[in-house]
């Protein structure tokens, strides 16, 4: 590179911090190569600037675009003006989004609107029924559109985006970074883990089955069967912990609490940081979950991983047998949880590898972004 490339990281929530991380540290050993920006929209404000702090980053930029029972016209508006701002205070060489969320599409537009190119980490993943996940099959697909790199996770992302008539130049599988966040974890932050849990009076053994729900898709009367059938098995399952970090959102939160609040062996917590859950998952007899970053970085633990939704753009777990779909079905979350809580933990341990990465994913973005700004002329 001729001279030094500003590269601005547009990121809101913690999945898109976990998964940018490892890209951010990465390009920063090369300080005489980049200067990175940092810019947080706070989509999640709290969970975005906890999670930044945990790997040791701070924002160049705060947002604070965020209100209360907004619409998701309002929040887009007020993210794209927001950034508007910093693309004008910035000589920006290049975007780096990660994911679906409307930080990634807003970042991508504006990047866009300024002629500048948007690099797509986590590029590729499909649904194809824009209703599920809502609204996030949308928001991929749009910011597809106007991506200079796509970061594939696997070759099942590449093949999506070919068939969209991207140029296979343009698409690079390197692997998902989220599992070299996982690599970033010491031995002494494990150990802080563990004492987190010691001291909530939480049994961290080989019954803990962890719970996360809270997509927008499954607010509603499918909130309602899947808080039905954890009532299910927690009564049926009494010897064994069963541990949910409750999303803040009032359309998941209350219900959770109202409902499953009375069960002794039912532990209820605020959001987790990063390392705490990470811990959860390593030590994990079963886990039942809505989210994507769960389902890539649960077969890094050999957790079984129910995934309670209907349809799931991260389908390679799914074929290699480390996830399962349940949705929100009732009757099918407890007869395939009752299938592995009826068992031994060492009974129920996968055997196939984690299909999304190795953990050296940021590596190979840094050398293809290298390669992409030595090809241009300045």
């Amino acid at each position: 590179m001729k001279r030094m490339k500003t590269i601005a990281f547009i990121l809101g929530t913690r999945p898109e911090i976990i998964k940018l991380a490892p890209v951010i540290l990465e390009l920063r050993k090369y300080n005489k190569d980049y200067n990175v920006i940092i810019c947080n929209t706070e989509q999640q404000k709290e969970l975005s600037n906890q999670t930044l702090s945990y790997f040791g980053l701070n924002a160049d930029y705060n947002l604070d675009c965020m209100r209360e029972n907004q619409s998701l016209s309002s929040v887009q508006a007020r993210i794209l003006t927001s950034l508007d701002k910093v693309y004008c205070e910035n000589n920006i060489d290049a975007t780096i989004v990660q994911g679906d969320t409307m930080t990634v599409l807003c970042g991508a537009l504006t990047s866009f609107y300024h002629k500048i190119p948007v690099f797509h980490v986590e590029a590729g993943l499909r649904s194809y029924d824009i209703y599920e996940p809502f609204p996030e099959e949308v928001m991929r697909q749009m910011t597809s559109r106007v991506a200079d790199l796509h970061f594939a996770p696997t070759v099942v992302n590449k093949d999506a985006l070919l068939k969209e008539g991207i140029s296979k130049d343009k698409i690079h599988v390197v692997g998902n970074t989220v599992i070299d966040a996982l690599t970033c974890l010491s031995d002494d932050v494990i150990e802080e883990s563990r004492k987190f849990y010691v001291q909530n009076n939480i049994n961290i053994d080989d019954k803990l089955v962890l719970i996360t729900a809270h997509r927008r898709e499954n607010h509603g009367e499918r909130i309602d069967r899947i808080i039905s059938a954890i009532e299910y098995l927690a009564e049926k399952y009494q010897d064994h912990s069963f541990v949910i970090p409750v999303h803040p959102n009032p359309n998941v939160h209350d219900k959770i609490h109202t409902r499953l609040g009375k069960f002794l062996n039912i532990h209820l917590l605020k959001p987790l940081e990063y390392p705490n859950l990470v811990y959860l998952m390593k030590n994990a007899k079963l886990i039942l979950t809505d989210s994507g970053g769960i389902q890539e970085e649960a077969p890094t633990f050999a957790c079984p991983t129910l995934v309670m939704r209907y349809e799931t753009e991260r389908k390679e777990g799914v074929e290699a047998g480390v996830s399962m779909l349940v949705g929100a079905d009732y009757k099918k979350i407890i007869h395939e949880s009752e299938n592995i809580l009826s068992s031994n933990k060492e009974q129920t341990r996968l055997k196939a590898q984690n299909p999304y990465g190795d953990g050296k994913s940021s590596e190979r973005i840094e050398r293809i972004i290298r390669e992409y700004f030595n090809k241009k002329v300045y």
